[in-house]
């Protein structure tokens, strides 16, 4: 079967793509506002405000367009995607924490509004949320994948504390954080779809194969925004990722290429936060390709992952996949 390289000339229609998961998005969300539901009125009031402010659902709109293109017709995979998003959700309230973020999507963060401990304390209860789900579909082998899923994020996580404010992260322990945090979760979602259609275990692996480039691309496109960006279309400050000292693609890859005063500033300003010279640190950036480098990066992943559908039965759900490879690297929020 001929591959499906990303067609970097034809736009990304995300619309087509979120129609077609429509019917069970709704269900997904139905099922997302049942489980948030507890006895605990914070516990409410917090999942209100994360449900309130949106986002895109990509995760489980993920895992619901890979169980289509697997073939998959139960209903296994509306708990499932409930279950991704309540992970991704509560991986999103420790982050806001360890960053002190006070915006997300535009809107303030439950730890600005809510403060650090019941944020961390809901997350938790998704966590624990999650796997009472998990429990229910009673399939060791999704346990185990989710399971395993949940634990290598908690690994990221702590990867990527020890990473900031270090001017010497490498491009490849830059990768080993963002495939931990991001890429994972993204390739769980499509495997699992896979497991429910029943397909072969090469066409398994291949929609693995797939959610894992695809979160490359995503995040590596994310932090490429983090520089070309602003909150209006973000969601999130211009320069956020360097005042927490986030040592990412864009940043690793301009010290490899800026004059020596440049590098001095960029190490500078990764070690010790701060924005002071925003301005001309992204001067510094953009002067030295690692803005054009860094895209080229996520394009290969999201090329990989177009790739890696080619083993599939043709299908919507498939075409629709390999949009969304195309969005990840073209999206401007």
């Amino acid at each position: 079967m001929n591959s499906m390289p990303a067609d970097a000339s034809r736009p990304a229609d995300f619309a087509h793509v979120r129609d077609l998961a429509a019917a069970d998005m709704q269900r997904v969300d139905a099922l997302i506002r049942q489980r948030l539901s507890s006895d605990v009125v914070l516990i409410n009031q917090i999942a209100d405000h994360i449900i309130a402010s949106g986002g895109k659902r990509l995760r489980p709109m993920l895992h619901v367009l890979a169980a289509g293109a697997a073939g998959y017709r139960g209903d296994h995979h509306t708990k499932l995607a409930a279950i991704i998003e309540f992970i991704h959700t509560s991986t999103l309230l420790h982050d806001d924490v360890v960053d002190e973020s006070d915006l997300r999507r535009g809107r303030k963060t439950a730890n600005a509004l809510w403060g650090n401990a019941a944020s961390v304390l809901v997350g938790d209860f998704l966590y624990s949320r999650s796997f009472q789900l998990m429990v229910e579909l009673d399939d060791m082998r999704i346990m185990r994948i989710l399971a395993d899923t949940t634990n290598t994020i908690a690994e990221g996580e702590v990867l990527q504390l020890l990473n900031i404010g270090n001017a010497d992260v490498s491009e490849a322990a830059y990768l080993a954080v963002i495939e931990r945090k991001t890429a994972v979760l993204f390739a769980a979602a499509t495997e699992l779809g896979g497991i429910l259609g029943g397909l072969p275990e090469s066409q398994v692996a291949a929609l693995r194969r797939y959610g894992m480039e695809l979160g490359y691309a995503f995040q590596i496109a994310d932090d490429l925004l983090d520089y070309v960006s602003d909150a209006g279309t973000l969601g999130k400050n211009i320069g956020d990722d360097l005042a927490e000292g986030k040592p990412t693609l864009p940043l690793i890859y301009a010290l490899e290429k800026a004059d020596p005063e440049q590098v001095q500033s960029l190490r500078h300003a990764i070690e010790h936060g701060g924005l002071d010279s925003l301005d001309r640190i992204i001067a510094s950036i953009r002067d030295s390709g690692a803005l054009e480098r860094t895209r080229d990066r996520a394009v290969m992943h999201a090329q990989a992952a177009c790739e890696a559908l080619a083993s599939l039965p043709a299908s919507t759900y498939r075409d629709a996949l390999a949009t969304l490879a195309d969005y990840s690297v073209q999206r401007t929020f």
